[in-house]
């Protein structure tokens, strides 16, 4: 059963009366209903195309959350062939938040990184929720030195609430973990694809997602701490997460418009939770296309990364 958001309860009421009305169909063949459930769709397309287009922040935070959307693995089960996933970090472990190996993006050999959230309890669970341990950064370290060496470009996938913040964590060193992944994903001499497919939270996103090229999904997020974090550090009341994601300026839109992504990728009416494959596909598209412009570009991938990011802000 899908699982509608708080503010999709008009939705659910007018889906909830066309299940009603079908159940009916079947029991008395008698009953034709068929024009009223066209009718209760047109007026449910209609609801949601009205609700997602004026969406607020605090609502945006709400669909990237979406326990439907697709995952990471979604995106790499839909978009690269011949997967073949990397474990461990060579220095203590392994770490499944992170999602890490070598593919074919449309023939070609790339390398793929991606923050994995889980679909369900036990998944979630083995995954962290996507929040990952100084192991996990390591582990992506490992992969994008690899790609480097051999000459692979790299697409990442940013879907995380934050890096795991537990003692062991810091005991293990996350903040040089995050620091050194940072760097190294700077320091790339291959061309580098992100995009943030639903939360990119904090220094657990950018991690990953120094690339060349930065796109987020239209309801996505991106921000430097959550805004029930952000509340609890400025009012001392997370209950007001929903002012804070109003003046962060976390979504797609804001963030373009600072310059601090270079694309928005569009999501079916409803969000990538009502049509993830229509999204997986456009995604594909993306990452296709921003490969082929900085192919076309001839620049050195380390300085344009260079100019891109010490660009942002300074026309604010």
């Amino acid at each position: 059963m899908y699982n509608y958001l708080d503010f999709e309860k008009p939705v659910q009421d007018l889906e909830g009366q066309i299940l009603e009305l079908r159940r009916l169909a079947e029991t008395n063949a008698d009953v034709n209903v068929a024009d009223e459930i066209k009718r209760l769709e047109k007026r449910v397309s209609d609801t949601l195309r009205d609700l997602y287009k004026a969406l607020t922040p605090w609502q945006k935070a709400q669909v990237a959350r979406h326990s439907d959307r697709p995952h990471c693995l979604d995106y790499v089960n839909g978009l690269f062939t011949d997967f073949t996933p990397l474990a461990g970090d060579r220095l203590y472990g392994e770490d499944e938040a992170i999602i890490g190996g070598f593919a074919r993006f449309r023939g070609e050999a790339v390398a793929v990184i991606g923050q994995e959230k889980g679909s369900d309890t036990k998944s979630r669970l083995r995954h962290n929720f996507g929040m990952a341990r100084p192991e996990g950064y390591r582990k992506a370290v490992r992969i994008m030195e690899l790609a480097d060496r051999y000459g692979l470009p790299v697409v990442t996938l940013v879907d995380t609430a934050g890096a795991y913040p537990g003692i062991g964590a810091e005991e293990r060193g996350q903040a040089e973990a995050i620091a050194r992944s940072t760097s190294v994903s700077l320091g790339l001499k291959v061309p580098t694809v992100s995009v943030v497919i639903g939360e990119g939270g904090s220094g657990g996103a950018i991690a990953i997602a120094t690339a060349n090229r930065v796109y987020m999904l239209e309801h996505a997020i991106y921000s430097v701490i959550s805004p029930e974090g952000a509340a609890s550090i400025l009012w001392r009341d997370p209950t007001r997460a929903k002012d804070a994601a109003t003046g962060m300026k976390i979504t797609a839109q804001d963030l373009l418009d600072m310059k601090v992504i270079d694309g928005i990728i569009a999501e079916p009416v409803g969000g990538a939770q009502r049509g993830p494959e229509a999204v997986v596909a456009a995604t594909g598209e993306q990452i296709a296309r921003a490969f082929a412009e900085l192919a076309a570009s001839n620049l050195d991938y380390r300085e344009q990364r260079r100019e891109k990011f010490l660009a942002i802000g300074r026309s604010l």
